[in-house]
């Protein structure tokens, strides 16, 4: 886990945030945690002129079912971005290695069969301290992260979008390859 406080990011002038819809699921284990990671996730979205209505918000039971919501934003909805906050505390049993690793392919697995960006905002702590002090404490709110990073990977996305369609306006990709 970091050490210091990286809430404090710059995204250079995005004007088209405001067009995008962002799917967020928030774990219901751990509310005083979660809640404070979906306040700091809400915030930095609406900081970029995001509407209040496209910022879908679902919650899930556990950390667990993360992956399982982000699915369902893929296959029921037309969110550009999809955020999970959870967050898993080592206990005395591996329970906690399941449950991160299983969030974590489950990520990555939907983020790569729908093209879309599923940003991994879950806290894995040794306790709820630390939780705590990245929830809005001393370090930082790793929600707010998470909402810059999904914004990140939209701006990348729509960048590479238009790059191709510029590619394939000057023929680059004639009689290649790439002809479709």
């Amino acid at each position: 886990m970091a050490t210091q406080n990286l809430s404090q990011f710059s995204l250079e002038h995005f004007p088209d945030a405001q067009y995008l819809k962002i799917g967020v699921v928030v774990s219901q284990w751990n509310p005083e945690v979660t809640e404070r990671l979906y306040e700091g996730a809400f915030q930095v979205l609406r900081s970029f002129d995001i509407e209040a209505a496209n910022i879908v918000r679902r919650d899930v039971p556990g950390t667990f079912e993360l992956a399982m919501a982000a699915q369902f934003f893929g296959e029921y909805s037309d969110v550009d971005a999809v955020i999970l906050l959870g967050c898993v505390v080592q206990g005395e049993t591996r329970h906690f290695d399941y449950v991160c690793d299983a969030v974590t392919k489950g990520a990555v697995e939907v983020s790569i069969k729908y093209n879309m960006p599923v940003i991994f905002g879950v806290l894995t702590t040794q306790d709820q301290e630390q939780a705590l002090a990245r929830a809005g404490g001393k370090l930082g709110n790793k929600g707010h992260e998470a909402a810059i990073a999904a914004l990140k990977m939209c701006k990348l996305q729509l960048e590479m979008e238009e790059e191709r369609v510029d590619d394939k306006s000057q023929g680059y990709f004639d009689g290649g390859f790439f002809n479709n």
